[in-house]
């Protein structure tokens, strides 16, 4: 009996402890369940100043290159995190701020992280944003799309809140929520990072064929005036061929024509331009007719002293006038020079 008592004695003790135990066990999971969110909800959104991560910017330029391009063959253009072509191309610009192929990357690659932005915000996974917001601000901290996006989040971010508040989500909820989440974002970036560079590479592609066709056509416009210029080539040959042809057989002719001295006159010399001892040339143009004699002759010119010269050019008009030449077939006009010494 006596021990039963003890027992029954301490029996309530054991209860009191037991739900002490019980109350400090419960006390503690509560604080726990309520510092967890808290945790998470206290963590820093990223910057433009934090949004690289250290290892990234801890590698050296030849380094960052190498990965920057492995990142973007492999398609990693924003996403994952610490391990994307953007991150290297930021950082690497921060180490060479001259760096050319970064900077026009970075052009490239910014459009398509403000799409990926705006998807995330359509899905509500403003984590995500807020680090596509952040890679967009170190780029480029004035860029068009910036502070839309902002307010998109901040907007997105208050329904969710107050939808969150309405159907009191728990903590098991929120936790497979973010899950699934993480997942679909996944998903989302593979799918979007490749129709995006399946458009960069359709793009190329247009711009080589385009390339292409513009040199087929300046290449044929060539060939064209190749081949015109070969062909007036031709034709200019062809005719001075002919030309020539003809002249050749012209000459013949011309030869049967020729003027062939039968007797010529001398002039006289006019007694008072002889005594003054003048001299002169005087040039006669006169036509043979097909006897052979001069049917015609005029003077050309005359170079003689100006009181002799109509002297000088009667008497060699009188000698042309009496010279004799061998038939011919037509008349023939040509010139001679007189002259008087």
């Amino acid at each position: 009996m006596l021990v039963n008592k003890q027992r029954l004695g301490l029996l309530p003790v054991a209860v009191t402890l037991a739900a002490t135990c019980v109350l400090a066990a419960c006390s503690k999971q509560e604080e726990t369940a309520t510092t967890a969110p808290t945790a998470q909800q206290s963590a820093p959104a990223p910057t433009p100043e934090s949004v690289v991560s250290a290892s990234v910017t801890s590698m050296g330029v030849d380094q960052l290159r190498e990965a920057a391009n492995k990142a973007y063959n492999d398609n990693r253009l924003y996403a994952p995190a610490g391990n994307n072509a953007m991150e290297y191309f930021l950082a690497l610009r921060d180490k060479q701020p001259g760096d050319a192929a970064a900077s026009s990357a970075l052009s490239d690659l910014l459009p398509m992280v403000v799409s990926a932005a705006e998807q995330s915000i359509e899905r509500d996974d403003f984590d995500e944003a807020k680090r596509l917001l952040a890679l967009i601000g170190k780029a480029d901290a004035n860029h068009p799309a910036l502070n839309r996006l902002k307010a998109n989040v901040e907007g997105k971010e208050k329904q969710v809140a107050q939808r969150a508040e309405a159907q009191k989500l728990s903590a098991e909820e929120e936790a497979q929520r973010k899950v699934e989440l993480a997942k679909q974002r996944e998903a989302d970036q593979k799918r979007l990072q490749e129709q995006q560079k399946q458009q960069a590479m359709q793009q190329e592609a247009a711009q080589r064929e385009t390339a292409l066709r513009e040199q087929a056509e300046r290449d044929a416009a060539q060939r064209a005036a190749a081949q015109k210029e070969a062909a007036d080539r031709e034709a200019a040959q062809r005719a001075a061929a002919a030309r020539a042809t003809q002249q050749a057989a012209a000459r013949p002719a011309a030869s049967n024509n020729e003027l062939r001295v039968v007797s010529t006159v001398s002039p006289r010399f006019p007694p008072q331009a002889q005594r003054a001892g003048a001299r002169g040339t005087v040039q006669v143009e006169f036509t043979v007719g097909t006897d052979g004699s001069v049917v015609s002759a005029r003077v050309v010119s005359s170079d003689a002293p100006r009181q002799f010269q109509r002297d000088f050019e009667r008497e060699a008009l009188a000698a042309a006038k009496r010279w004799r030449f061998q038939p011919i077939e037509r008349s023939t006009t040509t010139r001679r020079t007189i002259s008087f010494e």
